[in-house]
């Protein structure tokens, strides 16, 4: 019996092993993923039509861009990530405008926000990649309606010229939502990624049923997206010593706020001598 509970055992011992190296090993795991996602659809490219084909019918095309609630739930996302981003963008901007208070939260949270959001969903995918690659969008090809030939992945072409298929920008944003649980207690972790994760899915398959991407241009935006975000938390959080402190940050704006306000305290007094002046102009006249 006890060698029975062993061998039942050296199984669950295996796997909790497994998870803990890629716990351990975050990067590495993510970037496994996008290079078997990316394979796997090189070899399997039907994939890609199997998936958008079900979204799609040859009398009314990709039905679900017709649907009032589908086109909303769209917009869900754009707007949750604009929210975060105008929040970020206000804890810098009060800082720098009262430089002598503490900042409402630790600096080093809006950096890493603003800065995966810029470089991730804005630089590399929307920029770097949908400008470059010329993946023409799944309405697009012959396949479903269109004249245009089907690209693989990862294929750099000239069938479009901007704002291409690969990668997905939206399934980039929705799956950098999933930052904010970097940042967050560990207590309320579970409870974001709860109601992010889902978000992303909905997301992300939404523009597959819209005819805009395929089913690769999503997955590899997730794992791209992710790459970047686990890069960035990596030398703002895990380095030794990381890229950059709060202290060092809550200094910079600090100075910078200060100077700011001397600025402004010129500007202000330099304003009402000019007004002042017009003021005494009028008055002789």
């Amino acid at each position: 019996m006890k060698k029975d509970t062993h061998s039942q055992n050296k199984p669950k011992s295996g796997l909790r092993k497994l998870t803990s190296w890629s716990m351990s090993h975050p990067m590495l795991i993510v970037g496994l993923y996008v290079g078997a996602v990316s394979l796997f659809f090189l070899i399997f490219p039907n994939v890609d039509f199997w998936a958008s084909g079900l979204f799609y019918s040859d009398v009314s095309g990709f039905w679900a861009q017709n649907d009032a609630f589908l086109r909303d739930v769209r917009h869900l996302g754009p707007f949750l990530v604009r929210v975060i981003a105008v929040t970020c963008l206000g804890v810098l901007l009060l800082k720098l405008l009262v430089p002598g208070r503490p900042p409402l939260m630790p600096l080093r949270q809006p950096l890493f926000l603003l800065s995966t959001l810029i470089l991730g969903p804005g630089i590399l995918v929307n920029s770097i990649l949908k400008n470059n690659w010329g993946r023409p969008r799944p309405r697009y090809v012959e396949e479903f309606g269109g004249d245009l030939p089907f690209q693989p992945v990862w294929k750099i072409t000239d069938y479009c010229q901007h704002n291409c298929s690969f990668t997905s920008g939206e399934a980039s944003a929705a799956i950098w939502l999933t930052s904010v649980a970097f940042l967050v207690p560990a207590t309320w972790r579970k409870a974001v990624l709860l109601f992010v994760l889902p978000l992303c899915l909905i997301l992300s398959v939404n523009r597959v049923a819209f005819g805009g991407h395929f089913l690769s241009d999503t997955l590899l935006s997730w794992g791209l997206t992710l790459l970047l975000i686990l890069g960035v938390y990596h030398l703002l959080y895990q380095r030794v010593p990381p890229l950059v402190t709060d202290r060092k940050l809550d200094e910079w704006f600090t100075v910078k706020g200060r100077r700011l306000q001397r600025l402004l305290q010129r500007m202000t007094l330099r304003l009402r001598r000019s007004m002042r002046g017009v003021a005494r102009r009028f008055s002789e006249h």
